[in-house]
C-alpha cells in the first residue's frame, strides 16, 4: 500500500478499534467514543471490511477479540502514543530545547550585539545550537524563505514583504582615532574628517552609500581600508593618522579596549534602524518564538529601546 492510499482510508476508525479490544463491549465502546451504540456497531462493520477479519466473536454480553484483532491493537500502540504527543500542545521550556537555528546578521550585529546577549540565551537554552550567517541584504525574503535562514538581524533595504519584523532600535555612526591623532584631544570637524585617511569598518554597501551621500558634495575623502574586522585597522594606526568610521557600538567596544577616542560623525545622516526579521513559517514554532522574544528583549537595551512597543 502507497502513502495517497493511507490517505484515502479513515484512519479514525483504528482508534475506535483501539477501544473496542480495550472496552469488549459495543455498548461501554461507544460511551468512550461519545457515539450513539449503532454508529459503533456500523464502525465495527466498516472495520471489518477494510480489515479482511471478523475482528471480534461475541459470548454472551462481552466481545472476543480474534488474534487478528490483538495484534493490530499491540501494533497500534507505539504510533498511537506517537499521535497523542504530536497533538498535545506542550508548554516550551528552553532548558529542555535542543533545536538548530540559523540566523544572518550584520557584520555589526555580529561583532557588537551578539557577544552581548548569546551567553544569557545560552544560559536559558544551554543545548541549543546556533548557525550564523553573513545577512543578504539584497536577497533577504530569499535567504529567510527558501534558504533555510530562521530570523534577520539587519536593517530592512527596500521592500521586505512578505516577511514579519519587530524592531530593535537605531544603530548610529561613530568615529575612532588614536590618542596620539592630531584631533584626540578636540572636536572632529568636517574638514578633519575629509582631510585624514580613513578605515571603514563593519559598514554595509548601504550605510557607506549613505555616509558618502551626506558629503557627496565635498572632495572625495581617502578610503584607505575597509573591512569587515577592526583589527586590520588597529594595526595601521601606528603608521596612519587614520579616521576610523564605524557602527556606534563597535566603537565604544574598541575605545574601551585599545585606549581609543570616540568621535562624533561630524555630519548628519538618516536614522539606520534595525530590526528583527523572519518569514511566516517559523510564526508558530515556540522555540522559534522564544528565540526571537529572547533576542528581541536583549539587544533592545543595548540600542537604547527599552520598552520599545
Amino acid at each position: 500500500m502507497e502513502l495517497e492510499d493511507i490517505y484515502r482510508q479513515d484512519l479514525s476508525l483504528l482508534i475506535a478499534l483501539q477501544v473496542l479490544v480495550e472496552e469488549r463491549s459495543v455498548t461501554r465502546a461507544a460511551k468512550r467514543l461519545h457515539l450513539s451504540q449503532s454508529a459503533t456497531s456500523r464502525i465495527l462493520g466498516r472495520l471489518r471490511q477494510m480489515l479482511d477479519d471478523p475482528l471480534f466473536s461475541r459470548v454472551g454480553q462481552q466481545l472476543v477479540p480474534t488474534q487478528y484483532a490483538l495484534d493490530c491493537y499491540r501494533r497500534l500502540q507505539g504510533p498511537t502514543n506517537e499521535l497523542l504527543t504530536l497533538l498535545t500542545p506542550n508548554a516550551f521550556v528552553p532548558s529542555q530545547c535542543r533545536q538548530t537555528f540559523t540566523l544572518a546578521a550584520t557584520d555589526f550585529a555580529i561583532q557588537g550585539l551578539l557577544p552581548f546577549i548569546l551567553p544569557e540565551i545560552y544560559r536559558q537554552a544551554p543545548n541549543i545550537r546556533l548557525n550564523i550567517l553573513p545577512v543578504q541584504h539584497q536577497a533577504l525574503a530569499s535567504q529567510l524563505s527558501l534558504q533555510g535562514v530562521d530570523m534577520a538581524i539587519c536593517r530592512a533595504l527596500g521592500q521586505v514583504s512578505p516577511l514579519a519584523s519587530t524592531p530593535l532600535g537605531r544603530v548610529g555612526v561613530s568615529c575612532l582615532v588614536s590618542s596620539y591623532h592630531p584631533v584626540a584631544d578636540r572636536p572632529l570637524t568636517l574638514t578633519d574628517y575629509l582631510h585624514y585617511p580613513h578605515a571603514t569598518i563593519a559598514i554595509s554597501d548601504g550605510v557607506k552609500a549613505i555616509v558618502d551621500a551626506a558629503i557627496a558634495q565635498h572632495p572625495p575623502r581617502h578610503e584607505c581600508l575597509r573591512t569587515a574586522h577592526l583589527d586590520s585597522a588597529l594595526a595601521l594606526l601606528s603608521i596612519h593618522p587614520l579616521i576610523i568610521t564605524l557602527p556606534e557600538g563597535l566603537a565604544e567596544m574598541a575605545a574601551a579596549r585599545h585606549r581609543l577616542r570616540v568621535k562624533p560623525l561630524p555630519f548628519e545622516i538618516a536614522a539606520l534602524n534595525y530590526s528583527l526579521f523572519w518569514h511566516s513559517r517559523c510564526e508558530l514554532d515556540k522555540a522559534q518564538a522564544w528565540l526571537r522574544g529572547k533576542i528581541t528583549e536583549l539587544i533592545r537595551p543595548l540600542l537604547g529601546q527599552q520598552g520599545m512597543a
